[in-house]
Formats: structure tokens, C-alpha cells, sequence
């Protein structure tokens, strides 16, 4: 997921969360960016991982597809 503006940034929560209630969770890696998140966000909200750019966000998904 991706916010380009704080006020965005609480869906990212609240969509975690429904991933989590619809039993998905352990089958769906969630990846955050965007220009006011961080990466203490992400992990605050129980994200897989943060990038800052694409091209970091392309690693980091072949890293968590290497684990799983």
C-alpha cells in the first residue's frame, strides 16, 4: 500500500485489519511506502515491510517470497 498524505496513512490500519479478520493474514504479505510513511510506521501497524522507492520495495518482495 501507498499514501501520499497523512490523512490516508490510518486506511492502511483498518485495511491490515480486515486482512486480519477475513482469516488472510498469514497469506498475504503487506508492503507500505509513500511519501509520510516510515518504516516505525509500518511495523507499528503490523506490516511486512517498508520501502522508500519501488525499486527497494521489488527487493524487498523477492526477499519475502524467498521466505515463504
Amino acid at each position: 500500500m501507498s499514501a501520499l498524505l497523512t490523512v490516508t496513512m490510518p486506511a492502511m490500519k483498518t485495511t491490515i485489519d480486515a486482512i486480519k479478520s477475513a482469516g488472510l493474514r498469514t497469506q498475504v504479505k503487506i508492503l507500505l511506502g509513500g511519501a509520510p510513511v516510515t518504516r516505525q510506521y509500518a511495523e507499528s501497524i503490523g506490516a511486512d515491510g517498508y520501502s522508500e522507492n519501488a525499486s527497494g520495495a521489488v527487493s524487498m518482495v523477492k526477499s519475502l517470497l524467498a521466505t515463504a
